[in-house]
């Protein structure tokens, strides 16, 4: 049996142009040859919907959308995923089976994710639909677990349809799970997955086909739209291509940031450059992500800022071919120490001044973004924002966290990685010893522990869900171990009021990991 799997990028609540892409794949010549075109979960009204499920003019839509399908389709056999009303029952996540110009079935999602539980309501999982003399298994990849356990009658194949969030972890559990699947039940298996970025969440594409006896039949790319038609009585496999976690970041915020933009309708990016490694990261993949020509740094030395500072920004600059202008904080913040100081009286200069220069900064670059139209990017990291190591509204404005979710150590590793054929991350914003440089000779690790270690202990804590006690056992430092987290609990409040961030860890801030303020 041919199969035509289509992995694309969804445009959520864009309902006419996902019928225009989704005719255009049906009439393809690829599509013709094959018996079922596969496309993915939530392919009509895009994901997440959110709220936005809940209202009737998008179910309408949407319902509209599948009867354009259904008339103009002709005698084709295909899967499209959709929110859909089922009488007796309400709102559901559906896969529905349409051939012959008619809907033949509808599965609908039974495994909801927490946010589609506000929403749908639960259906009936995993449905065995009789095919061209095979019996093909059709769900969601969170109904899969159905399969496994028995619940579902032994099929011919299995057929997939993922609306998968990205995080460096999940490709692999998902290849593993697939295998998995394909050895318990003896039956090949097909998965589709889309690509593309909405806000927060990044979606990796990695669709692909294995036969009974665990070969990879065919492998989609990683965050690029694609199809491919695969005979799965075919004896011939592909290599099974793992590609490195650090490379599937990189590509995921690559993603992320071309596609917040342009499904916002935005072209040009502005950061703050002060010659570290974060604002060095941010700027390279926005670069990569937009072009050169549509990133602006802003290099703001204060009477704290080194020679070196200056100088690792320029040289970024240059690598990258973006424009940059250089504003010095001084004299606004002399004027502005100046104002304060009947406010302020006698009392000595402490954390507020330090905060005071931040803040500038921050103005400096939200007001070129207001006069040229463009987006402040945010370079806060992971580590940063767990120990609220930053300060509100100066470095944690801007409108997207690109490497939110990135611990400081994965800014290096990631910044090494994008340096592996040739230098365009100056080597000394990777080597120097991290700092704010907000006060004479200031160093990270005058607040915070070596990024090393706090990374270890911030990984056990957020991403392993483990107790003070299991850290400690560990090996690390109970008291240390003690401030971490204590840190992390009180700046929730902090973190709420961050830029939106690129998720692609398992565990993001604000997203998967939720907590009371009080």
């Amino acid at each position: 049996m041919k199969i035509h799997i289509v992995q694309h990028d969804v445009r959520t609540l864009r309902h006419e142009e996902n019928l225009e892409w989704i005719l255009g794949e049906l009439e393809s010549e690829a599509s013709r040859e094959a018996l079922l075109t596969v496309f993915p979960a939530c392919t009509v009204c895009g994901a997440p919907l959110f709220a936005a499920a809940g209202y009737t003019d998008v179910q309408k839509q949407a319902q509209t959308v599948l009867q354009e399908l259904i008339a103009r389709s002709e005698h084709r056999a295909f899967l499209v995923g959709m929110p859909l009303q089922i009488q007796d029952k309400g709102l559901c996540n559906a896969i529905v089976f349409v051939q012959n110009c008619a809907i033949r079935g509808v599965v609908t999602k039974k495994y909801l994710t927490v946010d589609e539980q506000k929403y749908f309501v639960r259906g009936e999982g995993v449905q065995v639909i009789d095919f061209h003399d095979q019996r093909i298994a059709i769900g969601f990849y969170e109904d899969l677990k159905e399969l496994s356990k028995g619940y579902v009658e032994q099929p011919d194949l299995i057929v997939c349809c993922g609306c998968q969030v990205f995080d460096y972890r999940k490709p692999y559990r998902i290849r593993y799970r697939m295998s998995k699947i394909v050895e318990t039940l003896n039956a090949g298996i097909v998965y589709v997955n889309r690509i593309g970025g909405e806000g927060h969440y990044l979606y990796a594409g990695g669709s692909l086909a294995m036969n009974a006896a665990g070969g990879v039949l065919c492998q989609l790319p990683y965050f690029e739209e694609s199809c491919q038609t695969v005979d799965m009585q075919q004896l011939e496999t592909v290599p099974d291509e793992k590609p490195e976690a650090v490379e599937l970041v990189y590509k995921a915020l690559v993603c992320g940031i071309h596609d917040y933009f342009h499904k916002n309708g935005l072209r040009d990016a502005v950061l703050g450059l002060s010659g570290g490694i974060d604002s060095a990261l941010v700027c390279t993949l926005a670069a990569d992500a937009l072009g050169p020509e549509h990133v602006h740094g802003i290099l703001m030395p204060s009477q704290y800022s080194t020679d070196h500072s200056v100088g690792d920004a320029i040289e970024l600059a240059h690598n990258l071919g973006v424009a940059y202008d250089i504003v010095p904080i001084q004299p606004i913040f002399d004027q502005l120490r100046t104002s304060m100081k009947p406010v302020f009286g006698d009392r000595a200069e402490d954390v507020t001044e330090e905060n005071m220069q931040a803040r500038v900064r921050g103005t400096i670059v939200m007001s070129y973004a207001n006069k040229f139209g463009a987006l402040a990017l945010n370079t806060t990291n992971r580590s940063e924002a767990a120990m609220g190591y930053g300060t509100l509204y100066g470095d944690s404005c801007g409108s997207l966290a690109v490497i939110g979710d990135l611990y400081k150590t994965e800014v290096y590793q990631l910044s090494e990685w994008i340096n592996r054929d040739g230098v365009r991350i100056p080597v000394n914003s990777i080597t120097k010893a991290p700092s704010a440089e907000l006060r004479p000779g200031q160093k990270d690790t005058d607040s915070l522990p070596d990024y090393s270690v706090l990374d270890a202990i911030l990984n056990c804590y957020l991403d392993e869900g483990m107790c003070e006690d299991e850290i400690v056992e560990e090996g690390y430092d109970r008291e240390l171990v003690q401030k971490t987290i204590l840190k992390v609990k009180r700046n929730e409040w902090k973190r709420l009021q961050f830029a939106p961030q690129l998720k692609v860890s398992p565990m993001s801030f604000g997203l998967d990991r939720r907590w009371p303020i009080s």
